[in-house]
């Protein structure tokens, strides 16, 4: 198998990356691996900001996180769907791309968009590596893992990525999003003073469980499996985090 980016991280919009799974996105980066961005629309149906304005926030965001690269397909803001043009164009840029690692919206949240996002994106990694579906989109394609991350809701996490060493630069290229955070005339659940400050809230709270600062949750559609269990927990400075403490007598 030929792989060309290291990590592929799906956003149903321009800024949803960088809220729910920026962190681990730079955290990879800083170990070095590429790493790189799709975004499904370009936010047009945005209560705040024009396309122009997102588009320069878009590349200061990206410059944050150090991207390889970042595509928008353009696919309907509203309008995420399975259909046949919008899974074509994501199979396209997965097997024009073909990233090691796909970073996916789960598929159930309060906005239509990110949990259709991740219907869609979910459909067509499968569709992706059907050597017979779509081939004027490129060669069967399979990553070799797929992931999903948090966006409004909670998941059960198959494992946190600590992101301590990213937190301060997830915020950064948070507040390159002005048009989004800044409240307007209409009150969104992003331009809520507080918004940062919870998403801040929730890294922090699932780097509790880790013994970190920072951390962003993560979620494999299958068990993933260990070669040598005593050097993975061995060589994890978290695994003291989840041991037993013995009973007292």
């Amino acid at each position: 198998m030929t792989y060309g980016v290291d990590v592929l991280a799906f956003g149903p919009h321009p800024d949803d990356v960088e809220l729910f799974c920026g962190g681990t996105i730079i955290r990879l980066g800083q170990l070095g691996y590429a790493t790189a961005v799709v975004d499904l629309t370009r936010g047009e149906q945005a209560t705040g900001g024009t396309l122009e304005e997102r588009a320069r926030e878009t590349e200061a965001a990206s410059a944050e996180l150090g991207l390889a690269f970042r595509d928008n397909l353009q696919l309907p803001d509203t309008g995420l769907a399975p259909v046949p043009e919008q899974l074509a164009a994501v199979v396209g840029v997965l097997r024009r791309r073909r990233p090691e690692l796909v970073l996916v919206p789960w598929i159930e949240d309060r906005h239509p968009d990110h949990g259709a996002a991740g219907t869609l994106v979910t459909r067509a990694l499968y569709f992706a590596g059907v050597r017979k579906y779509a081939p004027e989109h490129g060669e069967r394609f399979v990553p070799r893992q797929v992931l999903y991350y948090a966006t409004r809701t909670r998941i059960t996490p198959s494992f946190i990525v600590d992101t301590s060493a990213a937190a301060a630069r997830k915020a950064r290229a948070i507040a390159c999003y002005a048009s989004q955070l800044t409240r307007g005339a209409v009150a969104t659940l992003i331009s809520s003073p507080r918004a940062t400050d919870a998403i801040d809230a929730r890294d922090r709270y699932y780097g509790s469980m880790i013994g970190a600062s920072h951390g962003e949750p993560l979620r494999s559609p299958n068990t993933p499996g260990l070669i040598d269990p005593v050097r993975q927990f061995r060589d994890n400075p978290f695994a003291e985090a989840h041991a037993f403490e013995p009973l007292e007598p």
